[in-house]
């Protein structure tokens, strides 16, 4: 039985999805790959924007957007990795 992710998770998840994407990539994948519904994403995705860790960048071609991690977003990712590696070897993760 798996666990349900908490808000930090979620926003992990989706900032990893990014970065693995060159640190650029399109809503439809970010859907997908963090397994959220579609309105779940917008509104992480909002979130992220608001605090800066990811920016909506419009693709002049097709008219869509894609999403890019910040290094604020980087930097998240890394102080959440510390953190987790902390919890884990006290046996609190």
């Amino acid at each position: 039985m798996s666990q349900r992710r908490n808000r930090l998770e979620i926003m992990r998840d989706i900032l990893n999805v990014i970065r693995e994407k060159s640190g650029k990539i399109k809503p439809t994948h970010i859907l997908y790959k963090s397994n959220l519904s579609h309105q779940m994403m917008e509104e992480y995705l909002g979130e992220l924007i608001k605090k800066g860790f990811i920016v909506e960048l419009a693709m002049e071609k097709t008219r869509g957007k894609t999403y890019s991690i910040t290094n604020k977003g980087i930097t998240f990712l890394e102080k959440y990795r510390m953190i987790a590696d902390f919890t884990e070897s006290f046996g609190l993760g």
